[in-house]
């Protein structure tokens, strides 16, 4: 029996990055196989998902082949050495096309990688593909890529969230271990919710920016999608750092995330803030506070909290967040690389023509500057919150996930849907969606949220609450 087929009978979807990791340095597997092996189930799901924009070939194979020599030689690497992963097409990839999920970039090839991948690429992962996504990373659904709609893989009617639409998707559908994300207004959290999978918001200037196309520069917060909360923190620990070519990345010391991961939660003080759960869905509202409760049995305490500035986030950030758009989409006039304007999509068009007019002469006081005296008024509701609990514990998604075409034709609704995971965005701290249950077969999704740079204690209370769940073990049915 070859490795490949004995592989193939562990079944390749049940697989997390910490397991493939010791079978790859355990010669168990070796690292071209494990490629193969995904590589083949994303091409043959890919019809039906619609998760990657590219599948890349070209290459990887001797990447692998290299991996799996200097493991051979006795050389002890990182436990991402030779782990699929898919990347979220708004990072610039050396040779490998970056469309943004735009055809004002359909035909453009970066000649650099973003930091992330530079370091992902140091730790020996291995990139797939690069997954759909809102154009632009403008959406909550997946329904905007001009390369047509990413669909959820537990319903293939339903929208998987967005805009990092194609990176829960694939890792979903184990078509990759881990997938790149960007988290704007929920871009990340969205998909791991809709998708059952673990997703982090980190810090703002945790991760660099560097090579990834902006969207809201004060906003964007650099992330990753994985199985588990273990595989999440093994990510976390290659991408964190500061960055001499980023100057918003922090210089505060990474931590090794999944040391003491294990350390449990006993007198863990955590708030629900009432203002999330007054008017939530009652089954939405039932699946949380049953997480809840279940934190509580493993000895954490809970409380409630008021963050009174929450009903005014999602309008702050849709002032905030077009203005910076409609700034940073300027750059693409189609003169040095890329197509012209007339490219651009609606949603597009929507945000620069709503940025534009917000930092116009005569609007700016009125419009931009409110919104950003009422985004100083939601960060101190977090740092006082923090003044007296360890996290807090939230929804990420007021609903399920939607049928694709549902909100399509109405962009408020759609902006609505954000109302529980901007406000991390614009306070900048930390935000890990952990799976939490499923209503009528669908995934529901909590936030863990900390203060700035808790990502460490993020990840226990995540890694305490799914060893106790094991929601991930809960696959979809692709054939």
């Amino acid at each position: 029996m070859t490795e490949k087929l004995r592989m193939k009978n562990t079944d390749i979807a049940n697989l997390t990055i910490q397991e493939a990791s010791k079978l790859i340095a355990s010669k168990q597997i070796k690292a071209k196989e494990l490629v193969d092996l995904h590589l083949d189930r994303a091409k043959k799901l890919n019809g039906k998902l619609n998760a990657f924009i590219t599948i890349c070939e070209d290459g990887i194979y001797q990447q692998a082949e290299k991996i799996d020599h200097l493991i051979a030689q006795g050389q002890k690497l990182n436990p991402l050495a030779g782990i699929p992963i898919g990347v979220k097409d708004l990072y610039s990839t050396k040779d490998i096309k970056t469309t943004a999920g735009s055809k004002v970039l359909e035909n453009y090839i970066p000649v650099y990688d973003a930091t992330a991948i530079t370091k992902l690429k140091d730790a020996n992962a291995v990139v797939i593909g690069k997954t759909n996504l809102d154009a632009w990373g403008h959406g909550s659904s997946g329904e905007n890529s001009d390369f047509g709609p990413t669909k959820n893989p537990y319903d293939l009617s339903r929208v998987p969230g967005g805009s990092s639409s194609g990176s829960g998707a694939a890792v979903a559908a184990s078509t990759c271990l881990a997938a790149t994300g960007t988290d704007t207004g929920g871009s990340l959290r969205f998909p791991a919710a809709f998708c059952n999978v673990v997703g982090l918001k980190p810090t703002y200037g945790r991760v660099s920016r560097y090579g990834v196309i902006a969207m809201a520069s004060s906003l964007d917060s650099i992330g990753h999608l994985t199985k588990t909360v273990y595989d999440n923190a093994l990510f976390l620990n290659v991408t964190a750092g500061s960055d001499p070519l980023d100057a918003t990345t922090a210089s505060i010391r990474v931590d090794n995330y999944t040391l003491e991961i294990e350390k449990g939660i006993r007198n863990l003080k955590i708030g629900l803030p009432k203002e999330y759960f007054s008017k939530l869905d009652k089954e939405i509202k039932k699946t949380t506070l049953t997480a809840v409760n279940k934190l509580e049995t493993l000895g954490a305490k809970v409380e409630e909290i008021s963050l009174p500035h929450t009903e005014y986030a999602v309008a702050a950030y849709y002032i905030i967040q077009p203005s910076e758009v409609s700034s940073n989409l300027a750059r693409y006039d189609g003169i040095r690389f890329g197509f012209g304007r007339e490219k651009f999509g609606a949603e597009a068009k929507r945000r620069i023509i709503l940025g534009t007019f917000t930092l116009s002469s005569g609007y700016y006081d009125a419009y931009y500057l409110k919104a950003m005296k009422v985004r100083r008024l939601i960060k101190e509701d977090f740092d006082k919150a923090f003044g007296k609990i360890d996290a807090i514990i939230c929804p990420t998604s007021p609903t399920l996930p939607f049928k694709l075409g549902e909100k399509v034709n109405d962009p408020l609704q759609m902006y609505l849907s954000d109302i529980f995971v901007v406000s991390q965005n614009l306070a900048g701290v930390p935000s890990l969606n952990a799976p939490c249950g499923f209503i009528n077969g669908l995934p529901v999704g909590m936030q863990i949220v900390g203060p700035h740079f808790s990502e460490k204690l993020l990840y226990q209370v995540g890694y305490a609450y799914e060893q106790e769940t094991k929601w991930y073990e809960r696959k979809p049915e692709l054939t």
